[in-house]
């Protein structure tokens, strides 16, 4: 314990000494996620005076500089992940926080060697804007979650459970993937705590409920959001309908076939109904979801108020931005104060989960910077070969989407966004471009939206509530497989082929 706090200590003396070196340091490529939304309404006001105050704006442009290697640590910590479980279980258990600064370290040092300010902005600005207010999203919406226990009588039967995925799948649309997972994951596992079998129900929620559900409305998913704060109208997303139909139908009817195979192999006086033992169906913590609500409110105000920003050691944060992530504080600590122990008791409710997930990401987001700023360099970067490849609809598709699964999904969609805008409609403005775009050539925004939000499902990381739900089970009992275990044996196996019809039925 003492050599973590240790850790963290360093990790929060570092970030300090970066952000206090970067006041007056360039304000290069942003880099996008459903947190920093705020910082596209203002780029274009500040970019100016921030490249005036730095003297570094023509000197550099990180993205078509960084040559393709500088992912390597980005590489090594999602190695780390899928490798250290299955060879070294006990060591990573214990040390993990340790190996997600070292491979931060191993990015940073040298990065900040060479670019000197520019580094120290850069890495203020993902921290800032991207993974503080990452963290007390995913807080919040864990800690009030956890507060809302279904009690009754649900049985993890084959039935049930595809309808407590479907459920979920919906509300992901209303609430936010994050949110809706957050919610309906513990009721889930406490309804099949006698199965067996239900490494593949964690799997097929992580799938719907985590991913494809938030397809529907620019509240569901980072990139949909994106879209919204750049012109898309709020409903255009409901058009998505037909796509996410056809697979959020082929996966629960995959799934029900699955689970009903494996339900037949389990011992059937488990699942046996009792009218003895009859509980109905009651849900403790209701209060709770007032306090859901308003964290979504708080997303939803931080993407269409925008009161002006500050300058916090040199970048610029939006007064809604920091709003947003007070009032999602005040909320998960209301939720603590009002909500019984007892509730928490029966949640089997835990701070790990949300530990693991702030150290892993926390190394991340660090290792991260290089490949979005190459990617967002267009032709001009290492990736240029990527860019170079788009041009038909399914292009955009299995390479947003493809990119998306390994990459923050939010900044890897306006990339392709404004790469569709920049192919059809160079030099006009985006008022005027998105609704051409959406009038001419609508299939594009189509195949860019479904590959970022569908595409998320494809590794533990290619969407905020993945690994957490795999946390949560994991931590209930659930042996989940590994990180290259998931893709291999799931996500590639079953989720690919679909996307092929898809690709098949509606892009070409």
């Amino acid at each position: 314990m003492k050599t973590w706090i240790r850790v963290g200590i360093a990790l929060l003396l570092t970030v300090g000494t970066v952000a206090l070196g970067t006041s007056g340091v360039l304000a290069a490529q942003q880099d996008l996620s459903q947190q920093q939304q705020e910082t596209v309404q203002h780029t274009e006001q500040h970019g100016e005076q921030e490249h005036a105050e730095s003297g570094h704006g023509s000197e550099h442009n990180i993205g078509a500089e960084l040559p393709i290697w500088t992912v390597i640590p980005f590489i090594g910590i999602l190695l780390s992940i899928a490798v250290f479980p299955l060879v070294a279980p006990h060591f990573w258990h214990e040390h993990f926080p340790k190996i997600s600064a070292a491979w931060a370290i191993v990015f940073a040092v040298p990065f900040i060697i060479v670019y000197k300010g520019l580094a120290f902005y850069e890495i203020a600005h993902i921290y800032l804007l991207d993974y503080i207010p990452f963290i007390i999203l995913l807080w919040g919406l864990f800690t009030v979650s956890g507060g809302i226990y279904v009690q009754g009588n649900l049985k993890g039967k084959p039935i049930i459970n595809t309808a407590m995925i479907g459920i979920g799948t919906i509300f992901a649309s209303w609430i936010g993937t994050t949110g809706a997972a957050m919610v309906m994951i513990r009721p889930l596992l406490t309804a099949n705590e006698g199965r067996k079998h239900k490494v593949h129900t964690v799997v097929f929620f992580i799938f719907l409920v985590a991913n494809i559900g938030g397809s529907l409305t620019p509240v569901g998913d980072p990139p949909l959001f994106l879209g919204f704060l750049h012109n898309v109208p709020f409903f255009w997303t409901l058009t998505l309908l037909p796509e996410f139909a056809f697979v959020a139908v082929i996966l629960l009817a995959l799934y029900f076939m699955m689970d009903t195979y494996f339900f037949r192999k389990e011992n059937p006086d488990l699942y046996r109904e009792d009218e003895d033992e009859h509980v109905p169906i009651r849900i403790l913590g209701f209060h709770n979801f007032l306090f859901l609500l308003g964290i979504v409110g708080a997303v939803i105000m931080s993407g269409i108020w925008k009161p002006g920003d500050v300058t916090i050691f040199g970048v610029h944060v939006g007064i809604q931005s920091l709003t947003r992530d007070a009032i999602i504080i005040a909320m998960g600590l209301l939720s603590l104060y009002t909500t019984r122990e007892e509730i928490h008791k029966k949640n089997e409710f835990g701070w790990f989960p949300i530990k693991e997930v702030a150290y892993l990401f926390a190394g991340i987001f660090m290792t991260i910077i290089p490949a979005l700023a190459i990617l967002k360099a267009g032709d001009r970067g290492a990736f240029a070969f990527i860019m170079e490849a788009m041009r038909s609809p399914a292009h955009y598709f299995w390479i947003t989407g493809s990119l998306s699964g390994f990459l923050d999904n939010a900044p890897t969609y306006l990339t392709f966004f404004n790469t569709a805008l920049g192919n059809f409609y160079a030099g006009i403005p985006e008022p005027v471009a998105v609704p051409r775009l959406i009038a001419e050539h609508e299939i594009y925004l189509v195949a860019i939206s479904i590959g970022a939000v569908f595409f998320g499902a494809l590794t533990y990381i290619g969407n905020a509530p993945n690994f957490m739900v795999k946390s949560i089970a994991e931590e209930r009992g659930v042996n989940m497989p590994s990180f290259f275990g998931y893709m291999i044996k799931y996500s590639i196996a079953i989720l690919l082929p679909i996307f092929a019809l898809v690709t098949i039925i509606f892009l070409i």
